[in-house]
């Protein structure tokens, strides 16, 4: 009941502060370009390299779908994925179920590789998890798949990876994704979101080493460290939308490609900068910062001292990712926050105790 409420009454609440309400069908009235007309989505004022119109996107919690009068039509249940049709503000017009109607779009995750196409991504927990601790392997982990994350996705016309995100991270990415392009790299995506069970059962295991095996234990709590900073309880910002793995790339071939009337980047082959630990290393040799510094603060790693053991490739992906607005966690080189939305997942309690293994994109038109 809790969850239900709280995004009525934020849904009431908007109304209030920004005075919008849902308006017409717009996809009633959308024209379709051909296939002579291909258009590059960003260099014609677009926010990301596509358009939302055909993407997917999930709901963050339970909330509402309501009609252009503002009525009720059905509640979306957390996890529930959708085809988007617009966007008018703080709403989305959506497709779900041969049913339309508007949600708000900050209560919704969006499908990176939809808008995002030029970013690689990798999710390697989705078949083969590199988790490992102090070289050690995580008995039942590392090397296994630890939950669905891949779809055919229509719109990219090919498997693909799902990772979806709060939307208001997805502009973030994009800024540190468009100042590697500027240098000829590309973010990697390890991981975006991950549910709660899949999460469970990884800190269950990592404990059971970490409690078992001296060196692993000595390997996360150097330098003030401790197990908490390699790997918390959930829910964590992984189950909350607002926390990407990420890793750098020099790319080193790419080819144009279309969907719907628009052009795309897609990376065909690239180069992994040297990083100073293996991916998903759950020890202090992955710590980018001396010491720990407070995951919640926004501005509390300015300053900091930097570990001796960062590479170039550490330090470069660094800088894209904090320059976009992006928060470094100091235990962990590959991750990165949205302190922004991370506050808005606590206030909503997203726990990401749902999982995501299907996509509802089509090419925008």
């Amino acid at each position: 009941m809790k969850r239900f409420f709280f995004p009525l009454f934020s849904l009431l609440l908007i109304f209030t502060l920004t005075g919008c309400r849902p308006g017409s069908d717009p996809a009633s009235n959308a024209s379709r370009s051909g296939p002579e007309e291909y258009m590059d989505y960003y260099q014609l004022g677009g926010s990301f390299e596509l358009p939302l119109i055909g993407a997917t996107g999930y709901a963050a919690v339970n909330m509402l779908v309501l009609d252009t009068d503002s009525n009720i039509l059905m509640t979306l249940n957390a996890g529930q994925g959708f085809t988007i049709l617009s966007e008018d503000e703080d709403w989305w017009y959506i497709e779900v179920n041969n049913a339309r109607g508007w949600v708000v779009n900050t209560f919704c995750f969006i499908n990176l590789p939809d808008i995002i196409p030029s970013i690689v991504y990798n999710n390697t927990n989705t078949y083969s998890s590199l988790f490992r601790s102090s070289g050690l392997d995580i008995p039942n982990i590392t090397g296994m798949a630890l939950y669905e994350g891949k779809d055919f996705n229509s719109r990219l016309g090919r498997e693909e990876f799902i990772a979806p995100v709060l939307y208001g991270m997805a502009a973030k990415i994009y800024a540190a994704q468009k100042a590697a392009l500027m240098d000829g790299n590309t973010l990697i995506i390890y991981e975006s979101f991950r549910p709660a069970e899949a999460h469970n059962e990884l800190h269950r295991h990592f404990s059971d080493l970490v409690e078992r095996n001296p060196t692993v234990r000595a390997g996360i709590t150097a330098e003030s460290f401790n197990i908490r900073w390699f790997l918390a309880e959930a829910p964590y910002n992984h189950q909350r939308g607002s926390a990407i793995d990420a890793s750098l790339a020099v790319i080193d071939s790419s080819e144009t490609r279309s969907t719907g009337p628009y052009l795309y980047r897609h990376i065909t082959a690239y180069t992994e900068y040297p990083m100073q630990s293996p991916m998903h290393e759950l020890s202090v040799a992955a710590a980018i910062m001396s010491s720990r510094i407070y995951s919640r603060s926004a501005d509390g790693w300015h300053g900091a001292e930097i570990s001796p053991k960062a590479t170039n490739g550490t330090l470069l992906l660094f800088k894209y990712c904090t320059e976009a607005g992006l928060t470094p966690l100091s235990s962990e080189w590959w991750h990165y926050n949205d302190i922004e939305n991370t506050a808005l997942a606590i206030e909503l309690d997203i726990t990401g105790e749902f999982s995501i293994e299907n996509t509802y994109s089509r090419p925008p038109w």
